[in-house]
């Protein structure tokens, strides 16, 4: 009756019964309701292990980039992860911290991304630079879906693999996880590969700008039209003076699309699993089944984010603080799902999803540069 007190045998059998079980089944056992606080320290020690490796490679992450700025805090935080999976290292003791910073921190990180967004400063694109960037992620992700059925990579894989080419990489990938209802392998391939594509942009692209005929202005433009991750755009934009301010605002224009893109493809999804299913036997007797959100809960705080940054209801110097916690939660995250990152898995996968990456790549750049050449910076 809520005392959370019962006997050893379970059901009453007369009050000489009862007492007869003492002595034959054994003493009567208590049963005391676990205090709050107990599980959530033993769910602490749980995540201590994993996330205290996590903090140290986040470190080392920060570290190598501030030693070598042409290496990438976000790059180098996969691969720290990637070798931890590949060498053994990531011991069973490390996988709920790993785990939790793979989605969780990612998901913070995700929100506070939301408060670099005000959408006043990005109305100066004007509607031809909005429209190269909304062009620029249309074409990139349905161009990427329709060639990962032509190279029968999973749909989940592809579609994840669209998200993260014509968005904002690893964000747009965790965003889309739940909606593309994969499993982690096709997190990791998809990861693996925008990580290798964006570094790849890193040196490659101010390699063309010469020989495409780009001024710092446009070729900040392309940058942020065609580069993946935040942390990527940034440094890629860095090493040519005075691409930087446009390579940032063209690309967070990008990552606004976030939002109504996983909405889209959510409520597309559940309309034509709706339709292939009908209402099945066990619905009809028992009710629909409860569904999760059609957009996931941290999209709609990621647009909140957006929401309040735009109002001008956060300070500047609170602005500056998320800001840097985003960067290191990012990294942390990123280290975290590197540890998904097998290279068994990668050798299954074979070079379909390679040649889908790379196609995806080009695919975005050269509808970026088209669209910067027709518009201007």
């Amino acid at each position: 009756m809520g005392t959370g007190i019962h006997t050893a045998t379970g059901r009453g059998t007369g009050i000489g019964g009862d007492v007869g079980s003492v002595g034959a089944e054994g003493p009567i056992r208590t049963t005391m309701s676990a205090r709050p606080g107990s599980s959530a320290r033993s769910r602490a020690r749980s995540l201590a292990p994993g996330l205290a490796v996590v903090a140290a490679a986040t470190a080392a992450a920060f570290g190598a980039a501030s030693l070598l700025p042409e290496l990438n805090a976000s790059t180098v935080g996969v691969v720290l992860g990637a070798l931890m999976a590949n060498l053994g290292l990531h011991r069973e003791v490390l996988r709920p911290g790993t785990a939790f910073a793979s989605r969780q921190l990612l998901r913070i990180a995700v929100v506070l991304l939301g408060l670099q967004l005000a959408l006043p400063e990005l109305a100066a694109l004007g509607l031809g630079g909005l429209g190269v960037v909304v062009l620029t992620v249309a074409v990139t992700f349905t161009g990427t879906c329709l060639l990962g059925r032509v190279l029968r990579v999973p749909r989940a894989r592809a579609l994840l693999i669209a998200t993260g080419f014509s968005i904002c990489g690893a964000s747009a990938i965790a965003a889309m996880k739940d909606v593309a209802d994969g499993d982690e392998d096709d997190t990791a391939v998809a990861i693996a590969l925008v990580t290798l594509c964006g570094s790849l942009a890193i040196v490659v692209l101010p390699l063309l700008r010469g020989p495409l005929g780009l001024d710092p202005a446009a070729f900040g433009s392309w940058v942020g039209a065609s580069v993946h991750d935040v942390g990527q755009t940034v440094a890629t934009a860095d090493r040519v003076p005075g691409a930087l301010t446009a390579a940032v605002v063209v690309k967070l224009s990008r990552v606004v699309l976030l939002a109504p893109l996983v909405a889209g493809v959510a409520v597309a999804r559940t309309r034509s699993a709706r339709r292939a299913r009908g209402v099945s036997g066990e619905e009809a007797a028992t009710g629909p089944k409860r569904r999760p959100p059609i957009v996931p809960l941290f999209v709609v705080g990621f647009l909140a984010a957006i929401a309040l940054a735009s109002a001008g209801l956060v300070p500047a110097g609170a602005l500056d603080a998320a800001q840097h916690v985003q960067e290191v939660l990012m990294v942390a995250a990123l280290v975290g799902l590197g540890t998904g990152i097998h290279a068994a898995v990668l050798r299954r996968t074979g070079g379909r999803a390679l040649v889908l990456g790379m196609a995806s790549w080009v695919l975005v750049a050269g509808v970026a540069y088209a669209g910067v050449r027709l518009v201007g910076a």
